[in-house]
């Protein structure tokens, strides 16, 4: 290529050494752009397209290289073919690990110059782990994330779920601590579960690098170049910004221009001004070309996690992904990943006039299969965090992940604590049996990272004209969702002023600040230690609410100290751009090995711990970690996180839930297997119930697992009556029924005692 200037060629072709980009044909206008750019670079610090430095320094750390790199290894190994993969198996991966600890990197005190990940191989954490009965570790994301401007790195906008490497941030540790942690967790017989992100990934060099239209870059994500005749359609970015959310009336306008699909099921993390739809245009960057370019891209989540592609020509996002998720398992030596955002994997153009067509979308179900079954392929399994409505979930877990995040009964229990009644509880479970998702294939997780999610997904959106019963009425689907979300709110956030709403997705809070506020305390201030021991009888319910079920059961390192959520003034800059869920991610120390630390290794406050450290804990009978550490016993000597739930019965009062369970190991054809009753109380008085269900076999002796009591018989009407004192659960185990011994002559006439 001749580097005169007038001599520049119609079609350009360049050295794939230094130039590796997509021939294009230059415009005249383009043409006089190039001369400039070429100028330009003579200085080496030039951050972008022009400088080949610059793009190498890019490849060099994006991750569509990596995979590249990666899959290459493991092709044409036999290991390739050992494992089953193509069906999801819920009680396989349940047998794997079914106690989870969900981690949260930033929020975990650790000593002095020891990285999270370190703190998460001690010994004595999981000497702990282990007489409590917790066998599994789920990271959550510890890889790099954020973004990338210029020759710097940005920060995350997501809590690192907007990942640019496959490489360990340094900020938590390395690969050598990581594979430390999996070593240590195997000796007690435990797992780690790392994460992949298959629907977006941060503003790194992968995305960089598809702005600038290098290579197969572009084919990673849900991206569309707009000429720039049609650059007046796009608004301008702002001083400091590097693209900008388009509002309702540019999408429509682009849309119609045949450039977008458009407008979207829904806007997730929808904020006046802030992000109205979800669709953002970049400001103009320069590639190896000398090219000007704008895009348009698809983010469902924040502007800084542009949306993945799995069906562009080049397959690229689909390698990337990929390439992460076999980096974890086999690198890492992880037996699981959580797959966080991918139920949007497919987006299709609807009629006219109709939203894009995204969730439930049947590529999205073929994506998941595939990533679901490599890592089933290697060994191990997935869990996916999906808040679709149920029969999405259903058909997705048919054939991608093994397992998925209950945010099916999630609001329900909590609606129930609230609100002193399980009605819309015991809706939430038998819809749930009716669809066909079963609890055993569930993660039921106590509190995570994220907010108390209100969506309601299922009710609000393809259910919302369906009506159904409750508190002696109808109501449409769209109805209760509001009602519900009305209720949550008033008894969560308008009494209590410690928990905030977090966009329209839910509330931001702790378990322990949930229970604090049904319990009728408006200040952080009001919860003094007289009030710790309610607030652990009431968590200690939800508990068991969770675990004495099928499936997997998960809890964090807020649940197990008791943390409260932060004041808002000292996460005020975190919250500004109305996050609110920082307020719930206070930092805490699980070991007490840095008493006198006010914040941790990430700088997230210290919160208000009700509980205090495990060691202490482990040393008092009554502590909240030694009364989970006897309740998770039962759970695992009675096999119940692979039995089957087969009723949720009425009840006699409405703050009584009654989950019936076959101990069948998951098959159904053992009829005779052994009948499990948990009941629960919801409500903070005593009170007195009949257990009913045709599931119970009469004259059978009911006996208490946790004390050992017989509690009563059933009787011919297949009941029996229960007390139950304040947030009470109760294991019951049903025994062989009773045989009468039959006598003729008493039968026949009455015993006469007396004269």
């Amino acid at each position: 290529m001749s580097d005169s200037e007038d001599q520049l060629p119609d079609e350009i072709s360049y050295d794939e050494q230094r130039y590796p980009a997509r021939p294009r044909r230059l415009r005249p206008r383009d043409q006089l752009k190039r001369s400039a750019v070429k100028r330009f670079t003579a200085d080496p610090r030039t951050a972008n397209g022009t400088n080949p430095a610059y793009v190498e320094w890019l490849v060099r750390q994006s991750m569509l290289k990596d995979a590249d790199v990666l899959g290459r290894q493991l092709s044409g190994q036999p290991s390739m073919w050992r494992n089953p993969y193509a069906r999801p198996d819920a009680r396989r991966a349940i047998e794997t690990t079914n106690v989870w600890f969900t981690a949260y990197p930033i929020s975990l005190i650790t000593r002095p110059g020891e990285s999270f990940l370190q703190s998460l191989g001690d010994e004595a954490l999981w000497e702990a782990f282990e007489a409590i009965g917790i066998t599994g570790i789920h990271t959550g994301p510890v890889k790099r994330a954020g973004g990338i401007s210029g020759w710097q790195e940005t920060p995350s906008v997501d809590g690192h779920f907007d990942r640019i490497s496959t490489q360990i941030d340094p900020e938590f540790g390395d690969e050598n601590a990581f594979r430390r942690l999996a070593d240590v967790a195997d000796a007690h017989g435990g797992s780690v579960i790392d994460d992949i992100v298959p629907g977006h990934t941060g503003k790194g060099a992968d995305f960089r690098l598809a702005e600038m239209a290098y290579k197969d870059y572009p084919g990673i994500y849900h991206m569309v170049e707009i000429p720039p005749e049609d650059w007046s359609l796009l608004p301008d970015v702002p001083e400091g910004h590097d693209s900008v959310n388009l509002d309702r009336d540019r999408e429509r306008e682009l849309s119609e221009r045949g450039y977008i699909i458009g407008e979207l099921q829904r806007v997730i993390f929808y904020t006046p001004g802030v992000k109205e739809t979800n669709w953002s245009a970049t400001s103009p960057v320069i590639g190896p070309d000398g090219v000007e370019r704008r895009w348009v891209y698809l983010h469902y989540f924040k502007e800084g996690q542009p949306s993945i592609n799995w069906l562009d020509p080049t397959f690229s996002g689909m390698k990337l992904v990929i390439g992460d998720a076999l980096h974890s398992l086999g690198d890492l030596g992880t037996s699981a990943l959580r797959l966080d955002a991918n139920g949007f994997l497919g987006v299709e153009k609807s009629a006219e006039g109709l939203p894009a067509w995204s969730e439930g979308h049947p590529l999205s179900q073929a994506a998941n299969h595939i990533i679901a079954g490599m890592v089933r392929k290697v060994g191990g399994f997935t869990f996916q965090e999906l808040n679709l409505t149920m029969e999405d979930i259903r058909d997705t877990a048919a054939v991608g992940a093994d397992l998925s995040y209950d945010f099916v009964t999630r609001p329900g229990y909590h609606h129930a604590l609230a609100t002193g009644d399980t009605e819309f509880l015991r809706l939430a479970l038998t819809t749930s049996l009716a669809t066909g998702v079963e609890p055993a294939q569930l993660v039921h997780g106590m509190q995570n990272h994220d907010e108390l999610t209100y969506e309601l997904v299922h009710w609000a959106t393809t259910h919302h004209e369906d009506v159904f019963p409750f508190r002696h009425g109808e109501i449409t689907g769209g109805e209760l969702a509001r009602l519900v979300r009305a209720e949550l709110t008033e008894v969560l956030t308008v009494r209590a002023d410690y928990n905030l709403v977090f966009t329209q997705n839910g509330i931001a809070c702790t378990t322990a600040s949930l229970i604090a506020a049904t319990q009728g305390f408006e200040r952080l201030g009001d919860i003094t230690p007289d009030a710790v021991s309610g607030i652990r009888a009431a968590h200690l319910l939800l508990t068991k609410y969770n675990a004495w079920q099928p499936g997997v059961f998960a809890l964090s390192g807020w649940d197990l100290t008791g943390s409260l959520t932060l004041p808002a003034s000292e996460v005020a800059g975190l919250i500004a751009s109305g996050d609110t869920r920082w307020i719930e991610r206070g930092a805490h120390d699980l070991l007490d090995v840095a008493p006198e630390a006010t914040r941790s290794l990430a700088g997230v406050p210290r919160a208000q711990a009700l509980y205090g450290p495990l060691p202490d804990q482990l040393g008092d009978p009554d502590s909240f970690a030694s009364r989970l550490g006897g309740l998770l016993r039962i759970r695992e000597e009675s096999d119940i996180a692979i039995a089957s739930q087969i009723d949720i019965p009425q009840v006699a009062h409405p703050s009584m839930l009654v989950m019936v369970h076959r101990l069948d190991g998951g098959d159904a054809a053992k009829r005779d297997a052994a009948i499990q009753i948990t009941v629960l109380n919801f409500s903070a008085e005593a009170i007195d119930g009949t257990v009913r269900s045709e599931s119970l076999v009469p004259r059978s002796p009911v006996t208490d697992a946790e004390s050992g009591e017989n509690v009563g018989r059933v009787d011919d009407l297949q009941s029996f009556p229960l007390h139950l004192g304040p947030y009470e659960g109760r294991f019951l185990v049903l025994g062989e029924p009773e045989v009468e011994e039959f006598h003729p002559i008493t039968r026949a006439m009455p015993i006469i005692t007396g004269v």
